[in-house]
């Protein structure tokens, strides 16, 4: 009898082996489920992001749209290969330049015109057409200059322009600067950036990143404006101002390029051109403007009372003759700034009606050690806001600005306004 109760006892440990070995299954089957949908679903966000790889600045659609194709970024082709070891380590290259609006590569080559119009309208400059990108041994041999000729030259700025017809869009790549002088005495370099603007509005205003201490920066960045119709590009013109970052002041002006777009033929594919890079012109009138002041200081209150009304005839801050001004207030206890105000910026006029009041408190008794400036600047996004004028008053002000502060302090409690001339900032 003990073998048959031995037989029986086995019989029942089978169910219960049975079912481990079914739990430990069922897991196993859910977790192979699981890591295979989780596989799925990364490889399914690999192939469409749920983003777009769109880089916005200033409101402008700056890079191709839906970048979603790991080719984009590669180096399959041996042509790409060898372009990429034609352009410096340090410089940021993503070579778009044989991708269209998409980021994908074109089956065709576009149709390359030669331009001899535009060389009848600007026979010191070079404009050419060309498949793929330039070939710096040909820039070298077309920019090269004596060494006369390069101690008055600030360099030569290399881009190309193109529109898309499908997509509405006008592209703009700065591709280099060579030969740009140096802005800092001591390295014998610069740190060099570009600003661009559309003018004659002003609305789409981009930059480079800024490239470290180099007399040739190589940017290759492309810059695609949308919404513009192909019949308003011949009324454009394009604005380049290259400058040289400084830490610890105002940014140096290497100079700029003025490109108007009248004649030039976009409609045929990608047009290669450089031009000469200029000093800025500005224009150097006998003033800076003037400005409307009012003044009334409160004796009783120990407060002062100030009134910007208006400005006029102030000088362009760039190339298109159109600023958008603001006036900044600073108030200054023995030569302290203790307050700022500033009024709201007044687009595209030289002369600017603000009409706008603010009141400081004093704090002193008197005006003996009070000041009060005023900086007209023009607001520019795309950078530092240039100053347009200054105006200084105070006791030890002279001419109308010191007889303006002397009135409003022997006649306190009356509003006392004045036209007065800017100075240079």
């Amino acid at each position: 009898m003990a073998p048959i109760s031995a037989s029986r006892e086995e019989f029942d440990e089978i169910p219960t082996v049975v079912g481990i070995f079914s739990a430990f299954g069922l897991v196993f089957t859910v977790s192979l489920f699981a890591w295979i949908c989780c596989q799925r679903k990364s490889s399914k966000s690999n192939k469409t992001p749920p983003y777009k790889f769109v880089h916005v600045l200033k409101g402008v659609d700056i890079y191709p749209e839906n970048l979603n194709s790991k080719k984009k970024f590669g180096a399959d082709d041996k042509s790409e290969a060898k372009s990429k070891s034609v352009m410096p380590k340090n410089s940021l290259h993503l070579d778009l330049e044989k991708r269209d609006l998409n980021g994908n590569f074109p089956k065709t080559t576009p149709k390359i015109q030669s331009s001899p119009d535009l060389e009848k309208l600007t026979p010191k400059h070079f404009v050419e057409r060309e498949k793929d990108s330039i070939s710096p041994e040909s820039l070298k041999s077309n920019t090269s200059l004596s060494s006369e000729e390069k101690q008055d030259k600030l360099g030569t700025l290399f881009f190309s322009l193109e529109y898309n017809f499908e997509k509405k869009s006008f592209v703009v790549n700065i591709k280099e600067a060579r030969g740009l002088p140096a802005m800092d005495e001591q390295s014998m370099t610069s740190d060099p950036y570009i600003k661009m603007t559309i003018l004659p509005e002003k609305k789409h205003k981009v930059k480079t990143r800024v490239l470290r201490k180099t007399l040739d920066p190589a940017f290759d960045e492309t810059f695609t404006f949308y919404g513009i119709p192909y019949s308003q590009v011949q009324d454009l013109i394009l604005h380049f101002m290259i400058l040289s970052f400084d830490r610890f002041s105002r940014d140096d002006i290497i100079g700029e390029v003025l490109i108007p777009l009248e004649g030039i033929e976009l409609s045929e594919g990608r047009m290669l051109m450089n031009r000469e890079i200029i000093k800025r012109n500005v224009r150097k009138s006998s003033g800076r403007g003037e400005l409307l002041i009012s003044l009334c200081y409160q004796s009783t209150t120990n407060t002062l009372t100030v009134v910007v009304l208006k400005a006029r005839h102030l000088p362009k801050a760039d190339v298109s003759g159109l600023s958008d001004p603001y006036v900044k207030v600073n108030l200054y206890h023995a030569k302290k700034r203790i307050s700022k105000k500033k009024t709201h910026v007044k687009k595209c006029t030289p002369n600017a009606v603000f009409n706008e009041l603010f009141v400081f408190d004093i704090p002193c008794e008197g005006l003996e050690d009070i000041s009060i400036e005023f900086l007209v600047l023009d607001s520019d996004r795309g950078s530092r806001n240039e100053i347009i004028g200054r105006l200084t008053l105070g006791a030890s002000a002279e001419g109308t600005s010191g007889e303006h502060w002397k009135e409003i302090c022997e006649y306190p409690r009356r509003q006392i306004a004045k036209w007065h001339m800017l100075c240079d900032g």
